[in-house]
């Protein structure tokens, strides 16, 4: 599969590519950057894609008008999903919790820059981000439960519990209320609380830096991330000896070795 990062034209969301880090813009302010069937599906496709684009070395989620994103269209989904029959339902939400699994497969780490309004699909959306930052008034809710739904959704209670808590991941799922910035920053759902007009600088600035480092070890990093919540820690710490003598073999780990026997800065290239 061929993925070409320069000349991808998304029609459901901007795209943006400039020095290996790739900036996705939820882009319809007018209604709070919602999401529909075609935005989750191209979504996914681009995450999935992402796998076979070494070029691109972080990713930017961001939303455009001062909100991330309000979720699910109330008219292009959840009316349509009224009206659907089981087997329609299930390849629905399968679909979603497929763009979960597409970001959290795809090797670049994903920064996530909030604002304002981030709830529904927007906050699981933020969820499956490596790093999220936001603003003073980014307001986070999984609704779920407000419009009749399990808090079970695109893997919340699986990957919720193990950003905050299962204590504060049970309240945010059972009641649907709002997480303050504040409280996301304390819980650590945030990494940290930025000025709003420098919310973008500030992804872009960690983005680049991640970019600048070890991307193959990065996404060594990820998968491990990934794959040991469900084993034993001697489980863990075999594939983790085995994911570091991996890294031990690339070129990176030689320039580093290099440049700090000569006492510069390393410059890694991903290989």
């Amino acid at each position: 599969m061929n993925f070409d990062p320069r000349g991808f034209d998304p029609k459901h969301f901007r795209w943006n590519f400039e020095e290996g880090v790739a900036t996705v813009t939820l882009n319809r302010p007018e209604r709070k950057n919602p999401l529909t069937f075609d935005s989750y599906a191209e979504l996914r496709d681009m995450f999935r894609a992402l796998a076979y684009a070494p070029e691109v070395k972080a990713v930017i989620m961001a939303g455009a008008g001062g909100n991330f994103s309000s979720g699910g269209d109330v008219h292009e989904i959840i009316g349509p999903l009224t009206e659907m029959d089981m087997p329609q339902l299930l390849a629905f939400t399968r679909m979603t919790g497929d763009l979960v699994k597409a970001m959290r497969g795809c090797p670049q780490p994903i920064v996530a820059a909030l604002d304002g309004i981030c709830v529904g699909a927007g906050a699981i959306i933020a969820m499956a981000s490596d790093i999220r930052l936001a603003t003073a008034r980014t307001k986070t809710a999984f609704l779920f439960t407000r419009v009749g739904l399990a808090g079970c959704d695109m893997g919340a209670c699986a990957i919720l519990p193990r950003i905050i808590g299962q204590g504060r991941a049970s309240e945010l799922l059972f009641t649907g209320r709002v997480m303050t910035a504040e409280e996301g920053e304390r819980w650590g759902f945030h990494n940290r609380i930025v000025a709003g007009e420098a919310l973008l600088d500030e992804a872009v600035a960690v983005a680049q830096g991640l970019a600048a480092g070890p991307t193959f070890a990065h996404g060594i990093t990820k998968t491990q991330l990934n794959t040991e919540w469900n084993v034993s820690l001697e489980t863990a710490i075999e594939m983790e000896a085995q994911a570091q003598a991996i890294c031990m073999a690339t070129k990176d780990f030689r320039r580093a070795f290099e440049a700090f026997a000569a006492k510069s800065t390393p410059v890694f290239e991903g290989d």
